[in-house]
């Protein structure tokens, strides 16, 4: 029979439920925070891409003086593949970015809506962004 002398002391349950409670919570707080900073990288991400068909659509204005017909079409069919080596996609599976022609006048397009979801900012659209789309970056 082994008997305990004072100087062998241990944890009590309580001390280990108090524990555990406390990592639990940290645990649980880390989570939350690197999703939301997951979401804002995402964010900044679509934001980035959608600059880059910017300046890609300038530089197909500034050789055809207009911009390509479409009404809520997928980026990815924009005759735009002599000024980007690739077009950017979303991040997420399943997101796509929407491009929109807007001023015609004689038969050609002098502006655009280009239209992308959002999860964490609260973005200031520049045009009328598509259905179910919060962010919209119009022609400058």
């Amino acid at each position: 029979m082994i008997h305990k002398t004072s100087s062998q002391r241990g944890f009590t349950l309580i001390e280990v439920l108090v524990a555990a409670t406390i990592i639990a919570v940290l645990t649980s707080i880390g989570v939350v925070s690197y999703q939301a900073a997951n979401r804002r990288a995402r964010d900044a991400k679509r934001k980035a891409d959608l600059e880059q068909i910017r300046a890609a659509l300038e530089m197909y204005k500034a050789d055809s003086n207009w911009y390509p017909s479409g009404s809520w079409i997928n980026v990815s069919g924009l005759p735009i593949t002599s000024y980007l080596s690739l077009i950017p996609s979303p991040p997420k599976t399943g997101e796509v970015y929407y491009y929109n022609a807007t001023n015609l006048l004689d038969g050609h397009y002098y502006g655009y809506c280009l239209s992308s979801d959002m999860e964490a900012s609260d973005p200031k659209d520049s045009c009328t962004p598509h259905s179910g789309h919060e962010y919209g970056l119009k022609s400058p």
